[in-house]
């Protein structure tokens, strides 16, 4: 490649080819996670009826009817507030049409009987809405 005659012109050559490897064309930046924030509440009482069971059984501590029901969640999305691996449990909540556990779920933080920190999804950790429920 011959040497550039003009300013400008040594200005793309050296400088074009650093902008493209910081940022490639066609990669959108990115929010970083940490700035990512729950704007969205659920009340209990929009949840679908399947949620609403599956929060009661939360709330009493079982039977849980699938097998996964209570593993960890790994927030690996980190939608959810940032916290020490094991904290967030997930739930399933049935999908009536789905011949599988569906892409529904409730996640708790903390202790899950007790936990004032529940994420209700219906897209399979997509998205996150905070369950609000009414004050006892």
């Amino acid at each position: 490649m011959p040497w550039p005659r003009s300013l400008p012109a040594l200005l793309a050559a050296v400088w074009l080819p650093l902008l493209v490897a910081v940022h490639p064309p066609g990669v959108e930046a990115r929010e970083p996670p940490a700035a990512k924030a729950l704007v969205q509440e659920v009340p209990v009482a929009d949840l679908p009826p399947e949620a609403r069971r599956t929060l009661a059984l939360i709330r009493q501590g079982g039977p849980f009817p699938y097998r996964k029901d209570g593993s960890t969640f790994g927030n690996r999305e980190r939608l959810l507030p940032p916290e020490r691996r094991g904290y967030y449990t997930e739930y399933t909540v049935p999908t009536p049409s789905s011949r599988d556990r569906g892409a529904r779920r409730i996640v708790a933080g903390g202790n899950p009987a007790l936990s004032d920190e529940l994420y209700y999804t219906d897209d399979h950790y997509a998205s996150f809405r905070k369950i609000r429920e009414p004050m006892q």
